[in-house]
């Protein structure tokens, strides 16, 4: 909101020699940035406020555990209050709604995915939570089929959309989006176009296919040494490919993040780290500079989600204040859902889904360990690969203290972020 009236009052504030106070706000990095601070902020203040309501409320830990040999281990847990993903939710929304552009469809869809997702996971933590205080027979949060269905489907419906979005096919054609500080000529306080408008896109460029939908595959040069030609290679995908693609990584992502949260402060720390790597990456993807000369897809307006990506981050670090052993909140599915939908979803649009997935190298590994116990304990009858999954839970039965590994699985997964961002010379 606050960028949306700073736009319409640019002619005033140039005409009266003001602009000149306010222009940093036409800079998205100072945005993305502020986003993460506005964020860390709001979760900071209103953390304690919020922990007492969700206590009051009795939406707390029930201290259970399906695996007997963790019920000592749940039950120091009791009573901790959950659903605390709602301060991490309403911090990104907030901080987004203040400070981003909302009139672009990247940040609106992202705040509907947050959105969505989170309310999937807050029903289900609620008919969790408060089952004993609803009496006998109450149901005890949704079923896997319910929730996987509305995680599917926002993945589809944010396919749809994003593959309809105006495409731009030619990067050396096609117009860059002007930056408005640079635009805008104080001394002769002379405001400029808000933007270019992009050419029509030239029949080779078209017949190339939309750099949107680009199967952009590790290590891949989106474009040939110099940025001003597309790699005749390149495989780009198809409609119904990329809805499958987008659902995929909007469900798989939303999943793996639920199911790493199981240790204080284990899944915010990694996904603060992750946020601040598709940070990086939403900078680069929507700069037209920076993109063809480090020869990866250059995605027009992705560089707004910078914001979203920067929101992301300041709430996680902000909640982690809270959440850190030992914990006075837990986000809960509400949080947990979110966060990992909106991973997906920054991948999806600024075409690195690799690369993300491998800087969320701890949730893959998490995820991964549930569905090979999983599916080894039915083809096997019974038996198993670990002790017990996610893999966390497996290395706390070895004896490995929690904080230990919270705190390794953050070391990696910042390591991992630092090799995905080393990656990107690497075409």
């Amino acid at each position: 909101m606050l960028y949306l009236l700073h736009d319409l009052s640019r002619g005033w504030l140039v005409e009266h020699d003001l602009y000149r106070f306010t222009q940093v706000l036409d800079r998205i990095e100072f945005r993305a940035l502020a986003a993460a601070g506005i964020a860390f902020a709001i979760v900071l203040a209103l953390g304690p406020r919020t922990i007492g309501w969700l206590t009051r409320q009795k939406i707390g830990d029930a201290g259970l555990s399906d695996a007997e040999c963790l019920a000592k281990h749940a039950a120091s847990k009791a009573n901790v209050p959950s659903m605390g993903g709602i301060l991490i939710v309403g911090a990104i929304c907030g901080s987004v709604l203040l400070v981003a552009d909302i009139s672009r469809f990247y940040v609106s869809a992202g705040l509907l995915v947050a959105l969505w997702l989170a309310a999937v996971g807050g029903a289900d933590d609620y008919l969790k939570l408060t089952a004993k205080r609803r009496g006998t027979g109450s149901r005890q949060g949704l079923y896997t089929w319910e929730k996987l269905v509305f995680q599917l489907g926002v993945g589809m419906l944010v396919g749809w959309f994003a593959f309809h979005q105006s495409p731009v096919t030619d990067p050396s054609s096609a117009g860059a989006k002007v930056d408005v500080a640079t635009a805008v000529d104080v001394a002769t306080a002379a405001p400029a176009v808000r933007e270019t408008s992009d050419p029509e896109p030239t029949p080779a460029a078209a017949e190339a296919g939309d750099i949107r939908h680009v199967l952009n595959l590790p290590f891949q040069r989106t474009y040939e040494p110099g940025g001003q030609t597309l790699n005749p290679n390149l495989i780009f995908l198809g409609m119904p490919i990329f809805i499958i693609f987008a659902t995929l990584m909007v469900a798989g992502m939303s999943n793996a993040v639920n199911i790493t949260d199981g240790l204080d402060g284990l899944a915010t720390g990694i996904s603060a780290a992750v946020s601040i790597g598709a940070f990086v990456l939403c900078l680069i993807a929507g700069n037209q500079a920076w993109a063809q000369g480090l020869l990866l897809p250059y995605i027009p307006e992705a560089n707004e989600l910078a914001v979203l990506a920067g929101a992301t981050a300041g709430s996680c670090l902000g909640f982690l204040w809270w959440n850190c052993s030992p914990a006075a909140v837990f986000m809960g599915d509400t949080g947990a859902l979110a966060l990992g939908g909106i991973l997906g979803y920054i991948a999806v649009i600024i075409r690195q889904e690799f690369l993300i997935l491998l800087m969320s190298g701890v949730f893959l590994i998490e995820v991964g360990s549930s569905f090979l116990q999983t599916l080894y304990f039915k083809l096997t009858g019974g038996k198993r690969i670990f002790r017990i999954a996610p893999y966390h839970h497996n290395l706390h039965l070895s004896g490995w203290p929690e904080p230990k590994i919270v705190v390794r699985f953050w070391i990696v997964s910042v390591v991992l972020v630092v090799i995905g961002i080393a990656t990107l010379k690497l075409r």
